[in-house]
């Protein structure tokens, strides 16, 4: 199956440290890598793994860091003739700490480098895609480019990741077919539990399929009928590292409706898939 992406990519600084600092502290990382990172990206190279075709749509600069991202995503299989090259432009970079004591990882992200377009989206055959995922950022060009992808094809499958709270973000719930929620947009939000989250959003979403992913308290699923299903968390062995592991989560529930399984066991290999990602560093599956 063919998945188109739109959204970032990054220069991943990941320093791995005995345990987070205290403000004003000093400490010696165990370790440091430079990797690719950016949630549409990340989506991207796990569904490449599970045997997807794979495009992504997103801006880079033209420094070295943007060179390395090209490699990454071309070891991974992962199509780039619909990148924007921006001269001049500094690639996006997030500077992460990574607790070896918790799994957690806190970030700092730098970024000066203009969103992706509606006027570079709209020169892709989007009749050629089984399925378009959009990060959701920067909600005009996103608005927009939703308005065309629903207007071109009535084929293809759409779905939206809410990662954060940004202003007037709700305007794009009308146009997917799928929508992935973090559990620190509805945090941020003012919501409690994904029951008080698929209330609140449920008006502005009305057909859509609504999957929430709630970090060590699993997943939860709405269908457009308003009936909710509880997948309890996957608990690895060990946490290693939970970079990424919500973008894990939405490439878990994108292959396995584009394979044909029903929504609630999409919820359950989704979570699955993201609680064995945090047993081990990096991106790879298997």
């Amino acid at each position: 199956m063919r998945v188109l992406a739109v959204g970032v990519a990054t220069l991943d600084i990941v320093n791995n440290i005995a345990a987070y600092p205290q403000e004003d502290d000093e400490l010696r990382a165990l370790s440091q890598r430079c990797c690719r990172g950016g949630n549409a990206t990340n989506t991207l190279v796990v569904l490449s793994q599970l045997g997807h075709r794979c495009s992504w749509a997103g801006v880079l600069g033209d420094d070295p860091a943007s060179q390395q991202i090209q490699l990454d995503l071309k070891s991974h299989q992962v199509e780039t003739q619909w990148v924007s090259v921006h001269p001049g432009g500094i690639t996006p970079t997030s500077y992460i700490l990574s607790s070896m004591a918790t799994g957690s990882r806190t970030i700092v992200h730098y970024r000066d480098l203009p969103e992706y377009q509606s006027a570079a989206f709209e020169k892709i055959d989007l009749a050629s895609f089984d399925w378009i995922h959009f990060e959701g950022r920067n909600v005009p060009a996103c608005e927009a480019m939703l308005k065309h992808a629903r207007q071109a094809t009535q084929s293809v499958t759409i779905s939206l990741e809410i990662e954060k709270p940004r202003e007037n973000i709700e305007r794009l719930l009308p146009y997917p077919d799928v929508v992935m929620i973090s559990r620190a947009y509805a945090i941020g939000s003012g919501y409690q539990d994904a029951g008080q989250l698929f209330k609140g959003i449920r008006p502005v979403a009305e057909s859509a399929l609504l999957y929430a992913a709630w970090g060590e308290a699993g997943g939860w699923l709405q269908t457009a009928d308003g009936m909710s299903m509880h997948q309890p968390a996957y608990q690895p062995p060990v946490v290693v590292d939970t970079l990424g592991a919500g973008d894990v989560f939405n490439a878990g529930v994108i292959d396995s409706l584009m394979t044909g399984r029903k929504p609630v066991e999409a919820l359950a290999a989704a979570v699955c898939l993201a609680g064995k990602k945090c047993a081990r560093q990096g991106l790879k599956i298997a």
